[in-house]
């Protein structure tokens, strides 16, 4: 990607900037040409998505049995389980939990209760009933869709609810004829796979874009997990600003890309991308029930998948496969994206090397920013590759000094701070929560440690929460574990604060070692020690297992200081 900015000097200043880094207010400007916006505020996230015309034939595909929803029947089936749902008494503004895995009907689930101008809470469907009873009476949940599994949990807290099939040879189970009346009904043909009729609501609902459309849960920038409220204009502009945006920078062509879905729907990331996005562009969306390295390396063989959108651990699998031999079975792969967290560049080095003829880049974004923020791009300088990328279209950004509140330029690192059409309304039932992380300017404090380069690429080091305070010495666990990642005989890593009485705080490495590595802990002290500043070396090392991660491969920190309680 070719670079050619101009910069400005400041009258009477030696210093120079670039044309997108405005100092005095601090305002970090997109790179990208502004993306437009529906301006009607009549307009609801569904109607948004349909109205893109494409030449798509198969929306979703079912990854284990190969039965798909095709493009033609796909608005129908969302139409006809809205009208469902309405006849069950589910009305504007009712909250509906989606404790789902992925399957090729959980977009249509989600499309239904949104295009009811109901809304959608999504949660992990391996959640606790502790879990479980917590959000619906955050939420005032009135209605629920599962699988088998779960209906005793949820029927157990008065909630009406609908089982829901993995594939469509399930529909036949006595359990799904609730949804299979809602949904296909006596005007669906099996051997034609056709669908015929008018299932639309007899009068929708005016929904505005205003409108609350999904709680997702996030634990935020601070604290416990809270409910983030995302409004009809936060996913038309989610849709539009990463997943349209990064279609027309690398060319999707819906008759020719197949995307694998492996990320959860549950979460913003594989919501944005499977449940929404790519369905208005006609793309094609193979989707795993739950991820399985090896079930995700036939499915890419099986499908001719183009797109993989990944998160770290997952990248990791997938290089270790093409190097025992399986990359010959991966040569449909055209393009793979990264998020949750930053990989080190030891393992962009090594996806890279293994797979020289994909696009790689990684992208920065949470759930209180609408999944947006950085997108990457390909580029002929390696150390791009590392970094998160250029601000979205439409995002500005600034990089704040967190002790002196002072702005800063491009090479210094502080808080990131977003703001943009995407970033959420605020936290459910939680003002407090919400003035401390938008400010009155509508700037969201991200909690995340940041500096932009001269090209304008973004780079994190860390969260503000996770910071480790030795001495007074400020430490980001990120930077000590790209380092440990880097070790051959480490397979995986993360760091955090053990408490001690006279430094306070001092970094503790979790480490997991190779199968067969005799690797010590003085070994892994060393190791980091001889590569940082005395303030930064590691203090204690555990050797573990496992690294506890969400469901998107974020490292869970609050696990690994529990854990901790007992071993200092």
């Amino acid at each position: 990607m070719a670079t050619n900015w101009n910069f400005f000097s400041i009258p009477n200043s030696t210093i120079t900037y670039p044309h997108w880094y405005s100092p005095k207010p601090g305002i970090y400007s997109s790179l990208q040409s502004p993306r437009n916006l529906p301006t009607d505020p009549f307009l609801d996230v569904v109607s948004f998505i349909f109205s893109h015309p494409h030449d798509g034939v198969l929306a979703l595909i079912d990854s284990s049995s190969g039965t798909s929803i095709s493009y033609s029947n796909l608005l129908t089936l969302v139409k006809s389980l809205a009208s469902g749902l309405h006849k069950m008494g589910v009305s504007q503004g009712d909250v509906v939990l989606l404790l789902l895995p992925n399957s090729i009907y959980y977009p249509i689930v989600l499309l239904s209760v949104m295009y009811l101008g109901a809304v959608v809470t999504p949660l992990n469907p391996f959640s606790s009933v502790g879990e479980i009873r917590k959000q619906v009476k955050e939420c005032r949940v009135s209605f629920s869709f599962t699988i088998p599994e779960n209906i005793k949990k949820l029927e157990s807290l008065g909630i009406p609810v609908i089982a829901v099939p993995e594939n469509e040879m399930d529909l036949k189970h006595d359990c799904f004829s609730c949804f299979y009346n809602l949904t296909y009904g006596k005007f669906y043909s099996i051997k034609k796979n056709l669908i015929y009729g008018d299932f639309d609501l007899p009068q929708r609902p005016v929904i505005k874009q205003e409108d609350t459309a999904g709680i997702l849960y996030s634990s935020g920038t601070t604290g416990v997990s809270k409910g983030v409220v995302l409004t009809h204009r936060n996913l038309i502009a989610m849709v539009e600003l990463f997943v349209r945006f990064e279609a027309s920078q690398y060319d999707y062509s819906s008759s020719k890309t197949v995307h694998l879905a492996v990320l959860p729907m549950f979460h913003l990331y594989g919501l944005a991308l499977f449940a929404t996005g790519l369905l208005s562009l006609g793309s094609t969306i193979v989707v795993i029930r739950k991820y399985d390295i090896d079930e995700a390396i036939r499915a890419i063989d099986k499908y001719k998948v183009t797109h993989f959108h990944v998160v770290p651990m997952m990248l990791s699998a997938l290089t270790a496969k093409a190097k025992d031999g399986n990359g010959s079975k991966l040569q449909s792969l055209r393009h793979v994206s990264c998020g949750a967290e930053p990989l080190s560049k030891g393992a962009i080095k090594d996806f890279v090397q293994a797979f020289p003829n994909v696009d790689f880049i990684q992208g920065y974004g949470m759930t209180e920013s609408g999944a947006v923020g950085t997108r990457g791009f390909n580029t002929d300088k390696f150390h791009n590759y590392s970094s998160l990328g250029l601000l979205a279209p439409n995002i500005e950004a600034k990089v704040v000094d967190w002790k002196s509140g002072t702005f800063l330029p491009p090479g210094l690192s502080g808080e990131l701070w977003l703001r943009g059409p995407s970033i959420m309304k605020g936290y459910l039932n939680n003002e407090e929560a919400t003035m401390s992380t938008i400010d009155k300017d509508g700037w969201i404090h991200t909690g995340d440690i940041v500096y932009f380069d001269q090209d304008g690429y973004l780079y994190m080091s860390g969260r503000l929460k996770d910071i480790i305070k030795y001495k007074g010495f400020q430490i980001a666990p990120a930077d000590l574990e790209a380092l440990l990642i880097s070790h051959p005989e480490i397979v995986d890593a993360a760091v955090t604060a053990g408490k001690v009485d006279v430094a306070g705080e001092i970094p503790v490495a979790f480490v997991v070692k190779k199968v067969g590595s005799v690797l010590s802990s003085q070994h892994v002290i060393d190791y980091v020690a001889k590569q940082v500043a005395p303030y930064k070396k590691v203090r204690k090392v555990v050797f573990t297992d496992k690294i506890p991660r969400s469901a998107t491969g974020k490292i869970l920190r609050k696990e690994l200081r529990n854990c901790l309680t007992s071993k200092l």
